[in-house]
């Protein structure tokens, strides 16, 4: 990890579970991470909190609705301005609704596509041109994915989400082949992790408490921090091992 010193990384989702994990290892290791959420008040603190821990990186809050293109592309532009460019992009945000293939709402369908597709792909295309034009040749561009995108679960409630995240395997993959005929060394990598004690099950039972709170309980489920290790671990490899796809859950998760 040490070439990444002082290197700029982009994390998206990165006010808390999964996306803040990342960002506080990033700058743990030295990075100055631009951290883009829309809740700008979150971030602030997750800053003061890595500056009070003494790393010898920086977390720069950016809000940002990933919904919305144009503030993707402002914030790339900020980037640019104000960093010069991004070295690293890891794609974190993603949400889930509860909307079955039978009777969901086109909203939720809508919005699961915008952000966990849509915005994946457009930060990974931005993150692309930014190391291209400054002849960035060693970056890496990680899609947090997850098991939902290798197989699908009897579930109603993650149909739709699954569909998504099969998307995300497929992207990256795709990713990786571009890169190859742009011969560029910039690498591609996603991480599939299964149950991890996040918000993640609450936002999508927000509506059944007690489902939620059974989410997390019939197995130890993994915790950011070991999605977050992964990513390191894989920013840490040498130049010329690309690691195409972690597939990580915990021990006593059946599917």
């Amino acid at each position: 990890m040490d070439r990444w010193k002082g290197r700029v990384a982009l994390v998206t989702g990165a006010s808390v579970g999964i996306g803040a994990a990342i960002v506080k290892e990033l700058v743990r290791y030295g990075m100055k991470v631009v951290g883009c959420a829309r809740d700008l008040e979150k971030m602030q603190k997750l800053a003061a909190e890595c500056q009070s821990e003494g790393h010898s990186g920086v977390l720069v809050p950016f809000k940002c609705d990933l919904n919305n293109e144009e503030e993707i592309l402002s914030m790339f532009s900020a980037i640019k301005a104000q960093h010069k460019g991004v070295d690293v992009c890891i794609n974190n945000a993603g949400l889930a609704h509860p909307e079955s293939l039978l009777g969901g709402k086109t909203s939720g369908w809508k919005n699961m596509l915008d952000v966990n597709v849509l915005a994946l792909s457009v930060c990974t295309r931005e993150a692309y041109q930014s190391m291209k034009e400054r002849n960035v040749d060693d970056g890496h561009i990680i899609n947090i994915n997850s098991m939902s995108g290798h197989r699908v679960v009897h579930s109603t409630d993650v149909h739709f989400y699954s569909a998504t995240k099969f998307a995300v395997t497929a992207l990256t993959e795709g990713l990786r082949q571009e890169l190859r005929e742009a011969n560029t060394h910039i690498r591609a990598t996603c991480i599939s992790p299964g149950v991890v004690k996040t918000e993640f099950a609450p936002r999508l039972y927000s509506q059944n408490t007690d489902k939620a709170a059974g989410a997390y309980t019939k197995f130890k489920p993994l915790e950011a921090i070991d999605v977050a290790n992964a990513v390191t671990y894989v920013l840490g490899a040498p130049p010329h091992v690309q690691i195409g796809d972690i597939q990580m859950r915990p021990v006593e998760q059946v599917l």
